[in-house]
């Protein structure tokens, strides 16, 4: 069964200020958990790689995304904000309208794409007689 081509993205509102697929999974994953290390854990990336995406998510805007309570007793915590969830809903909208542009556009190519996926079925045999060297 062939399905429409998938549409991955960032955006760039600046020189350090973006988002994309990870962070945007980071932020639903938070949502989801409560937490930034079961977050990261969800998406098997180390808390490390986590912190480090969310530190720059939250220097990125002059609104956090996330409120974050240090551990202790209960545990600590994340939470996201009203910001937070405008990134996730916004970014979202887009990927579901580009994903509609690219399947309408796209659909010839799509029809070409080699089930079997991994390398082509055809191989071009490349002399190294008729090789350039550079």
């Amino acid at each position: 069964m062939k399905h429409a081509p998938l549409i991955r993205f960032r955006i760039d509102f600046g020189e350090h200020s973006n988002i994309g697929p990870g962070k945007i999974a980071l932020l639903e994953g938070i949502n989801t958990h409560g937490s930034l290390s079961e977050a990261a854990r969800s998406m098997g990336i180390s808390y490390r790689r986590a912190w480090l995406l969310l530190d720059s998510l939250n220097q990125s805007f002059n609104l956090p995304a996330t409120i974050n309570s240090v551990g202790g007793r209960g545990g600590g915590g994340a939470e996201v904000t009203t910001f937070g969830i405008l990134l996730i809903e916004r970014y979202r909208e887009v990927e579901r309208k580009l994903n509609v542009v690219a399947e309408k556009h796209l659909r010839e190519v799509r029809a070409q794409v080699n089930i079997r996926g991994g390398a082509s079925a055809r191989r071009i045999p490349v002399s190294k007689k008729n090789r350039k060297r550079t």
